[in-house]
């Protein structure tokens, strides 16, 4: 499995443990900055994550910013990604199990670098359910 990995400034410290936790479990990572706590743009880190997962170089993506919102909303961007921004395992879980989401957001100003990992590992551990809900997830490409 390959992860790829983006976030702005406000999320800097939460993707460098999520980067330390995943490279701890032999999980391979694609880390696409930002690398220091400087003011930037977050879509210039998000594009390059949906793009990998996107064109398969990456299997999902991890986005993180302050309120998650704007890395989510950019990786939806692109049409084939779903990202999903998660603030509990059990959301994570659900966009994994019911929206098929291959983009996990998380918004670093509100939850614990410990929240964050269980929420990274429950969304990555979790599988799609298709059935009914391949049907909704088919409904979403305009």
């Amino acid at each position: 499995m390959t992860i790829a990995l983006g976030a702005d400034h406000a999320g800097f410290e939460v993707k460098q443990a999520i980067l330390r936790s995943l490279q701890s479990q032999n999980i391979d990572c694609i880390d696409y900055g930002t690398y220091t706590e400087d003011s930037v743009d977050y879509p210039d880190f998000a594009h390059p994550v949906a793009n990998a997962v996107e064109k398969g170089a990456a299997d999902f993506g991890v986005l993180v910013c302050g309120s998650g919102n704007g890395v989510c909303i950019t990786a939806n961007k692109h049409a084939g990604i779903r990202a999903a921004l998660c603030w509990t395992s059990e959301l994570a879980k659900l966009a994994r199990n019911h929206n098929n989401a291959n983009v996990l957001c998380v918004p670093a100003r509100y939850i614990s670098k410990k929240m964050t990992g269980n929420i990274v590992n429950t969304f990555l551990n979790s599988t799609f359910d298709g059935g009914r809900h391949a049907t909704r997830v088919n409904k979403i490409s305009c």
